[in-house]
């Protein structure tokens, strides 16, 4: 068994081999908390959950390092603009985003470090570096030296000399424009903190680098963030870790976006999908399972079409969950996944081809439903529930119970309702009225009602919209 992953800085998958047999460290680039998480942004939590419980199927102890950056140029222009204190805006984005997290499954991290608790890190860091002959001080800001660091751009591979560094306002005496900051004078109105080199704050880069070290030592497995973040923002925490003494991060994980109209999303262009919205319009579970099933390196473009159909994916396994539990009552989850799912998962966490097997193994499990072959349908729902855990779409799974009907406060009135319809429907087939007995189970279907025959009489769900 050798789980494989694809290393942005090797640009080729490797094999996963870890620093410390047994243990996996991921640390990954979490929220900045300027304004709440559309589902791009969850996306990459998604993915990196998925990660974590492979890992941990696989029998890995994991630490699961996912940062807040709750202080920076985004968050400090959203204050101006809204005239707040910058931390009640950060506070405040910070929960809307671990509620995202919460209401699509995903795990708790191991340690959540927030940017603003790790001042005393930073300056230390950025000491070491300027001792080595890696940064330098001017008018109070303290900057990398990027030609001091062979390795630069060896990540994102591109030519220091047609290179375009993203610079802030106050950014003066700069020795090559490629330099970026590591710390950012005070300005009037803006956050501070002390420092040997004056007041200010942190740069954005800075801070993971500080808190990667704090948290995971010199040296860990992984690490991840989207694609947008490989420059600048991880090429040079890899120059400023690095250039410090650190060997830092052995693999680069980097998830792909979700698009609209083949765009990133994203607040400032507009076209974002806020999670707190579509919680209220699709369930948390389909949620997870329309953004965490597409492998993480591929684009997903949004639509609702691509949801619907999602929804309907997701209904189909959950259909035969519920009618398995029906008919045998409780199953527990099997003690491994399938051969082929763990296969699919090794190989870069194939998510789509195991998904596959799950898809087989409902269609497997269906056919026995049928066959009233009691004994072959719990053994395929117990794999079902297995490679689910591992996804985190198991529905009966504690963190889902009550999610599945939409409307639970309602299902006892609706479920008397449609029984009064379906007796009626029994009746005109106990009298081969056959035509009265479609017409009912139409117009049920288009009220959104499916209705299945089986051998203890007619069942209703609550289909796809």
């Amino acid at each position: 068994m050798t789980i494989r992953l694809y290393d942005t800085s090797a640009r080729q998958i490797r094999d996963f081999a870890p620093l410390t047999p047994g243990c996996v460290s991921i640390y990954l680039c979490g929220a900045t908390v300027q304004a709440a998480p559309h589902i791009g942004h969850i996306r990459s939590g998604l993915n990196f959950d998925i990660m974590r419980r492979w890992f941990e199927y696989r029998g890995y102890d994991v630490t699961f390092i996912r940062n807040v950056t709750d202080i920076d140029d985004k968050i400090i222009v959203k204050a101006a603009e809204q005239k707040r204190p910058w931390w009640s805006i950060g506070y405040e984005n910070e929960r809307a985003f671990n509620d995202g997290y919460t209401a699509l499954g995903c795990l708790p991290p191991t340690y959540e470090p927030r940017a603003t608790g790790h001042m005393t890190e930073m300056v230390e860091m950025m000491q070491g570096l300027i001792e080595r002959g890696h940064a330098y001080e001017s008018d109070g800001n303290v900057y990398f030296d990027v030609r001091s660091f062979p390795g630069y751009l060896e990540l994102s591979r591109q030519e220091l000399d047609n290179l375009l560094q993203p610079s802030g306002d106050g950014e003066t005496g700069k020795r090559d424009p490629r330099d970026f900051a590591l710390w950012k004078s005070a300005k009037p109105g803006e956050p501070t903190w002390s420092t040997p080199w004056g007041p200010g704050r942190p740069g954005w880069h800075l801070e993971c680098s500080a808190m990667a070290h704090k948290y995971l030592g010199t040296a860990f497995d992984i690490h991840g963030g989207g694609l947008d973040l490989i420059f600048p923002h991880h090429e040079n925490e890899i120059a400023q870790a690095k250039a410090f003494g650190d060997d830092f991060a052995q693999y680069w994980v980097h998830n792909a976006w979700v698009t609209m109209a083949g765009d990133k999303m994203s607040k400032s262009l507009g076209n974002s999908v806020l999670v707190a919205e579509m919680v209220k319009e699709w369930r948390p579970i389909v949620l997870r399972y329309y953004l965490g099933t597409p492998h993480y390196r591929s684009m997903i473009e949004y639509s609702q079409d691509a949801l619907r159909e999602a929804e309907s994916a997701f209904a189909r396994i959950e259909g035969f969950v519920q009618r398995v539990v029906e008919k045998a009552g409780p199953v527990e989850p099997s003690a491994e996944v399938p051969p082929a799912f763990a296969e699919a998962m090794d190989d870069d966490l194939g998510v789509p081809q195991a998904l596959a097997v799950v898809h087989t193994t409902v269609r497997q499990g269906n056919s026995a439903l049928a066959a009233d072959d009691k004994e072959a349908a719990v053994a395929r729902l117990a794999e079902v529930r297995a490679m689910l855990g591992v996804l985190g779409l198991d529905p009966l799974d504690a963190h889902w119970a009550g999610e599945s009907d939409r409307g639970d406060d309602l299902h006892g009135v609706v479920d008397s309702l449609v029984r009064l319809v379906l007796d009626q429907r029994e009746a005109a087939r106990a009298r081969k009225d056959w035509a009265t007995a479609d017409a009912i189970r139409d117009q049920l279907g288009q009220s959104g009602l499916t209705i299945e025959d089986g051998p203890q009489g007619p069942r209703w769900t609550l289909g796809p919209r």
